[in-house]
């Protein structure tokens, strides 16, 4: 059934593999743009939601209520997927199962309280920006969330915890508390939300998990 369904999602049409002629805007440039929006989302978002640790990208209830599960605990149905996407954009697989895990505990219809959608909880405004024009589609989703994952974590120059503290408040609220570096994030953790404290320990440990 898993498969079936994987199958079905894969060949619905992917605007990631198309270039927008009429916004030449640079990957730089396009997420600059994002950046405001993303921390404004994530404070409304935190501001809201009372799930534990999830932030700005939270994991909801869903309509599954659990019936099926897309992780067996050592594979997931979208390892495919997972391991293309870090390939393309040079993120380690176990880290973007890590956060898919925190985030969406690999349902591709989860949705949080203020929209934000699929396996990686992308908003729409930066699914948009991404190229993500079905966020349910677990092909585009994960594309355009590692595509994400991958900016800031060349942001932070390779800094892992410092690009999910990002990931999860946003990467205006991190830059104004002169967050740049892991070292930062241990030195000046007490200063960000209680969620992202918690996120940030909850994918890491489930990253090390999947790398083993």
């Amino acid at each position: 059934m898993k498969q079936m369904l994987l199958t079905q999602w894969m060949t619905e049409l992917n605007p990631l593999s198309r270039k927008d002629k009429d916004n030449p805007t640079s990957e730089s440039g396009l997420f600059d743009l994002l950046l405001n929006q993303y921390s404004t989302s994530a404070s409304s978002e935190s501001a809201r939601n009372g799930t534990i640790s999830l932030g700005a990208l939270s994991m909801t209830s869903n309509s599954w209520g659990g019936a099926l599960s897309f992780d067996t605990g050592s594979s997931s149905a979208f390892d495919d997927l997972i391991a293309e996407a870090g390939a393309k954009y040079g993120v380690d697989p176990a880290l973007i199962k890590g956060v898919i895990q925190s985030e969406s505990s690999f349902n591709p219809y989860a949705v949080s309280s203020a929209g934000a959608k699929g396996l990686m909880q992308l908003m729409d405004d930066t699914a948009r920006g991404l190229g993500v024009g079905n966020p349910f589609d677990p092909a585009q989703n994960i594309d355009g969330g590692t595509r994400f994952l991958s900016y800031l974590l060349r942001k932070y120059d390779g800094n892992v915890s410092t690009a999910l503290a990002a990931y999860n408040a946003g990467p205006g609220r991190v830059d104004r508390l002169g967050i740049a570096n892991d070292q930062d994030v241990n030195e000046n953790l007490h200063k960000l939300p209680s969620e992202t404290q918690g996120y940030i320990r909850k994918v890491l440990d489930a990253s090390n998990r999947w790398s083993i």
